[in-house]
């Protein structure tokens, strides 16, 4: 009996694990189908996906902003994708809808309308910086705070091959429900949306929770960078890696990630081994809030920057 229990959950990953790389495969299809029609038709985008958890999804503080970027950015779009924790299907649903603060912590999206919140996070700079070369800028975001990459770290985890529904899944339906959108900014005419590059900010609760989580950090991003490339049915599509920092804001000034070394190496190992890939270091740098484990509002600002100067960086030996 239990040989047989054993060969039943061990094909039933079997089959979810499939099931979640048909999902992807399909996903990419439809992605190339959208990008193969003539440019001269279609007003053109850069895609760019921006993932990772909490200072992804950003807790830069709006009344805090200069004029300049209190406002729409001109020329780009941002999706949005509702963050869910749950294994609901909702997962990943959402607008189109202008980039311009709101977009960060409390942001919430039911799939008809958005409703914006006090905070924004590093898309808002990123889009800013972006549309200087004059291409237009479409961002698809998914982020979750305290999330990990390894299966029972974290407030729920991005392992692609998980039984349940995860943060992999909603990033996927994300990605999906954006492309799904024929005109995304609503001005009649139809768009071309190109992937270009997946934006990466995540590793603290790698980096927290336990030895055999930051080591395996490595192979699980590594292998989560592969699914997102191939959702976006580019296999040398740019990839920043956001590096994270430790505040050691404790009342004994102890690491609130004691593994972070382990995380570190990884992400540094990922970018030197991919020619596509590149590690922006300057966040080390950053103020934290006083919460101990997300940025102040200027930081933010910086990150967004740091992210658009990186994708240049990389777009001419890559797309």
């Amino acid at each position: 009996m239990g040989k047989l229990l054993l060969e039943f959950y061990g094909l039933r990953k079997y089959f979810l694990m499939k099931y979640k790389l048909v999902k992807a495969f399909m996903l990419a299809l439809m992605t190339l189908l959208m990008t193969c029609n003539s440019s001269k038709k279609f007003d053109v985008w850069k895609v760019y996906f921006l993932g990772g958890q909490s200072n992804m999804v950003g807790y830069g503080f709006n009344d805090q902003l200069s004029d300049s970027l209190k406002g729409r950015i001109p020329n780009s779009m941002i999706f949005n994708g509702k963050r869910d924790n749950e294994g609901s299907l909702e997962g990943g649903i959402g607008i189109w809808s202008y980039v311009e603060p709101g977009h960060g912590n409390m942001f919430q999206t039911d799939g008809v309308s958005n409703s914006l919140s006090e905070m924004f996070g590093p898309e808002l700079s990123f889009a800013g910086k972006m549309i200087e070369s004059g291409d237009k800028i479409a961002i698809i975001k998914y982020s979750f705070g305290g999330t990990a990459l390894h299966p029972g770290a974290g407030y729920g985890d991005w392992y692609p091959d998980q039984k349940r529904r995860n943060h992999f899944d909603n990033a996927l339906s994300t990605i999906n429900n954006a492309f799904q959108v024929a005109d995304i900014n609503r001005d009649g005419r139809l768009d071309k949306l190109i992937p270009s590059g997946i934006i990466w900010m995540q590793g603290e609760s790698d980096a927290e929770h336990s030895i055999e989580s930051s080591e395996a950090y490595f192979e699980n991003l590594s292998n989560l960078m592969k699914y997102l490339r191939a959702a976006l049915r580019n296999e040398k599509l740019p990839i920043i890696i956001g590096k994270i920092n430790d505040s050691h804001m404790t009342p004994d000034d102890k690491p609130t990630q004691p593994f972070i070394e382990s995380v570190h190496l990884a992400q540094k190992e990922f970018t030197d081994q991919d020619d596509c890939a590149y590690y922006v270091t300057e966040i080390e740098s950053y103020k934290f809030s006083n919460d101990a484990w997300h940025y102040d509002t200027n930081s933010f600002i910086k990150m967004g920057i740091a992210f658009a100067n990186a994708v240049e960086h990389l777009e001419d030996q890559c797309l």
